[in-house]
């Protein structure tokens, strides 16, 4: 393990479409560098396996239940004061709820759950980096095959692509934050060393605000 964070920045939210690998990348740097980890708490959803099977009813509940969770949980973890660890690394960042929200309410029940989501979102602070881990949609059903979780068993490739499609518009309009949009295709960096070195490649570059587009052909000299 490093104790010595080498990154500039201080806070990086690791985003990315469901299967891509937040949270094993977000759990590999913290374990090297010892920095602080936030990890969503998604299984604590009762709703969420009964939305997969009916999306229409359960969709409000879902959302409404996974905004107040993570509301909680960055009050919490972005208000602690740590001298020794005040980097943090974060596999979702709260934007998150309401690009999920938009994709998967309807008309009415989004512009309620919004005017929600802008009162508690007015608090936090952005991270200094986001990095969405992009894969093409049949690498993800492929991941979400092999890891074998029973509520993800009917997530759709369209489901996927409306999710993908709702990041690439945020990114598009936020103008507040560096965003490295890194392009992994179908490439191990749980196991494989190398890959995972050049994702740290990444974190260790400065960015103008906007997005950055890289692939890991682009990382290699």
């Amino acid at each position: 393990m490093q104790t010595d964070w080498p990154f500039p920045y201080r806070f990086i939210a690791i985003e990315g479409n469901i299967g891509a690998g937040k949270t094993t990348l977000c759990e590999k740097i913290a374990n090297d560098f010892d920095c602080r980890l936030i990890l969503e708490q998604f299984t604590d959803n009762p709703f969420l396996p009964r939305f997969y099977d009916n999306r229409d009813r359960y969709a409000f509940p879902v959302e409404l239940f996974f905004m107040t969770e993570r509301h909680k949980q960055l009050q919490e973890q972005l208000g602690m004061q740590n001298l020794f660890q005040d980097a943090i690394i974060s596999d979702y960042f709260f934007v998150k709820t309401l690009l999920f929200a938009r994709h998967n309410l309807n008309e009415e029940e989004f512009r309620l759950f919004q005017r929600l989501y802008k009162v508690l979102n007015s608090s936090f602070p952005k991270p200094e980096l986001l990095i969405y881990l992009h894969r093409p949609v049949p690498a993800l059903m492929d991941l979400i095959e092999k890891r074998a979780r029973q509520f993800e068993t009917d997530i759709s490739a369209d489901y996927l692509l409306g999710i993908q499609n709702a990041y690439f518009q945020y990114f598009r309009g936020e103008e507040g934050v560096p965003i490295v949009i890194l392009d992994l295709e179908d490439s191990d960096f749980q196991d494989d060393r190398a890959n995972y070195e050049l994702i740290l490649k990444v974190m260790h570059r400065r960015y103008e605000l906007g997005i950055t587009r890289l692939t890991f052909e682009s990382l290699n000299p």
